[in-house]
C-alpha cells in the first residue's frame, strides 16, 4: 500500500519492471491481492488492445491495470466511462491546454489523435474486473501498423512537448479514478454519463459504427443508461452495445 501524498487511501499499488501485459498479470494475481490495486509495468512484452489486437509500447509509455471487485457484468462495463474521465483529468494535468476528448467506447483523444485506450476484462472467476489502460506518453506507434480508417496515433510528448514519468502519471490517474469511482458508487451512472458526454468526440455529428453484422451510419445522439451508443438513423434511433466507431 502506498503512503505517497495524493494516492487514494485503501488502494494498492504494484510496480513491475516487465510483464507480458498488465491485464494478464491482473488475471494471474487477482485472487491473491487485496483489491482494489493498480498494477503498472515499465515494459510489456505482449501488450494487447481490444479484440486481441497488439498494442505497441515504446519505452516511456504508460501501461497499468486497476483490479476492482465487481461481480455485476453491467456495472463492470460502465467502468470504461469512469476510466475515460479519469484519463481525461490526468491528461489535463499533464498537458495543460491540449484538447482532450473521449471516443466511444474506450478511446481517449488528444488534439484529435488517439493517445490512450481502455480494455476491460473479467478476472477472478467473474468476481472482479481488470481495467487496463495504455497511454502514449513518450511515443506513438507508426500509423502503418494500424488498421485502415483508424485515427492517427499521437503521444503526449509529440503533441505538447511535455515529458511525463509513468509513475507520476499513475498517481494522477489513480487519484482521478478514485474520485469518479466514488461518484459512481454514490450516485450511479448518471453523473458519469453526463460528464462523459460533455467531453464526447463528434457528439451530434455523423459517425459510422461497424458491428459484426455490418456498418451503420447515423448521427451520434447520446449514450444510453447502460452505456450503449445511441445513433439517429433514417430508420430511427438505434442503441449499439458493441462496435468500432469511425469518423
Amino acid at each position: 500500500m502506498s503512503a505517497e501524498p495524493g494516492w487514494p487511501p485503501g488502494t494498492g499499488r504494484l510496480i513491475l519492471e516487465e510483464t507480458d501485459s498488465t491485464n494478464a498479470e491482473a488475471a494471474r494475481r487477482a485472487g491473491s491481492l487485496a483489491l482494489p490495486v493498480w498494477i503498472m509495468a515499465r515494459r510489456q512484452t505482449a501488450a494487447r488492445g481490444r479484440r486481441g489486437r497488439p498494442w505497441a509500447m515504446p519505452e516511456g509509455n504508460f501501461a497499468a491495470t486497476l483490479v476492482l471487485r465487481e461481480a455485476d457484468p453491467g456495472r463492470a462495463a460502465l467502468r470504461s466511462f469512469v476510466a475515460a474521465l479519469a484519463l481525461a483529468e490526468a491528461l489535463d494535468a499533464t498537458a495543460p491546454g491540449a484538447a482532450v476528448a473521449l471516443k466511444w467506447p474506450n478511446d481517449v483523444l488528444l488534439n484529435g489523435g488517439k493517445v490512450a485506450g481502455i480494455l476491460l476484462e473479467s478476472v477472478a472467476r467473474g468476481q472482479a474486473v481488470a481495467v487496463g489502460i495504455g497511454v502514449n506518453l513518450a511515443a506513438a506507434p507508426a500509423p502503418g501498423t494500424l488498421e485502415p480508417g483508424a485515427l492517427r496515433p499521437v503521444s503526449v510528448a509529440g503533441e505538447t512537448g511535455h515529458a511525463t514519468d509513468p509513475e507520476h502519471f499513475l498517481a494522477l490517474l489513480a487519484a482521478a479514478f478514485a474520485r469518479w469511482e466514488g461518484r459512481f458508487a454514490a450516485f450511479g451512472f448518471a453523473p458519469v454519463r453526463a460528464a462523459w458526454l460533455a467531453r464526447a468526440a463528434r457528439l451530434g455529428e455523423r459517425i459510422v459504427a461497424r458491428t459484426g453484422e455490418g456498418a451503420l451510419a447515423g448521427r451520434f445522439e447520446d449514450i444510453a443508461e447502460d452505456g450503449a451508443l445511441v445513433l439517429a438513423t433514417p430508420e430511427g434511433r438505434r442503441a449499439i452495445h458493441a462496435a468500432e466507431v469511425f469518423f
